[in-house]
Parts: structure tokens; sequence; C-alpha cells
């Protein structure tokens, strides 16, 4: 058996450490933002639709990414602020 040659493949290039730490403070600022969103009462089932249990359950993965399309938009700057430190704190 002959193996299926690959078209155009893309190496894979393992994200340097900037762009990790980045990544690491987005996410750590959308949890924040997700977890704020939650106490604000965001996300909660209303009474008019009642979608019962599924509601509840997948409405944490709404607010979730609802706090990441925030980031992504610009956020609060708590993830620069992040990045910053942790840059600072490795050099």
């Amino acid at each position: 058996m002959t193996p299926i040659p690959q078209i155009n493949a893309i190496p894979f290039q393992a994200p340097t450490r900037d762009a990790a730490l980045l990544d690491a403070a987005k996410k750590l600022e959308a949890t924040f933002l997700a977890e704020m969103l939650k106490a604000a009462g965001f996300g909660e089932a209303r009474d008019t639709f009642g979608g019962g249990e599924g509601e509840d359950q997948f409405a944490s993965f709404l607010v979730q990414e609802q706090a990441t399309a925030m980031v992504d938009a610009g956020g609060i700057g708590l993830a620069e602020n992040l990045f910053r430190s942790l840059k600072e704190r490795g050099e």
C-alpha cells in the first residue's frame, strides 16, 4: 500500500513564548469576565420562554463564548497587563 501524499501540507510551528503568554492571558481575562457576567445574572433562564434543564445546562457555554468575544473585541485591558507582567518576570 502506498502512502497518501500530502498536498500543500503546512508544517507545524510551535507558538513563540510571547504568543503563548498572550494566549494564556486572554483566556484568563475571558474566564474572569465570564464569572463577572454570571454574577451579574447574565445567561440566567427567563420565565417567558422556560427552556428548562437544557437551557440551564448550556447557559454557561453562552456566557463563556460572549466573554471570549469581549476579549477579542479589546476586553477590559486585563490580558495586556497580565501579559506585560508575566513577560517582565520571565526576562
